[in-house]
């Protein structure tokens, strides 16, 4: 099996905790999440444009998949990753490259635009991962919109 993931998502997978844009797009955010933590080996597909994350996305809510910033967003963060569109690379060579390249700190920059940065989520993910961690056991009860 292989996922396909864009850019900015390989961040979010290491803030996720269960906070989404809805019940559908949480069960299937955390099912790629689970396949990851529980299989890290598992081979995926760096994409442009929306991918396996996105195809959840809610239909009675704005898409912003196809956002000019979102594409921006997934060229930045996979070149501070060392990181390319089209390569075929197993989640934990993902997790090693994310390690050494990318600092809690650049968290703020990368992703100032998303809704979920303030939440703090994302930056404390990359953080445990840079200090030797892999992803975490989800939270039984998380809330699915982040506090306006």
């Amino acid at each position: 099996m292989t996922i396909r993931l864009r850019g900015h998502h390989l961040l979010c997978l290491l803030g996720y905790r269960g906070k989404g844009y809805s019940d559908g797009f949480c069960a299937n955010m955390t099912t790629i999440y689970e396949t990851l933590r529980t299989q890290p080996e598992t081979e995926l597909e760096l994409i442009e444009g929306p991918d396996d994350i996105c195809a959840a996305f809610p239909d009675d809510q704005v898409p912003h998949c196809e956002n000019d910033s979102v594409y921006r967003k997934d060229e930045d963060i996979l070149a501070l990753a060392g990181l390319r569109i089209g390569a075929r690379i197993r989640w934990s060579d993902v997790c090693t490259q994310v390690a050494m390249r990318v600092k809690p700190d650049d968290i703020g920059r990368l992703c100032r635009s998303c809704r979920w940065e303030p939440l703090g989520l994302c930056r404390e993910g990359v953080g445990h991962l840079a200090g030797g961690g892999l992803l975490r056991e989800l939270p039984g009860n998380a809330a699915k919109e982040p506090p306006t």
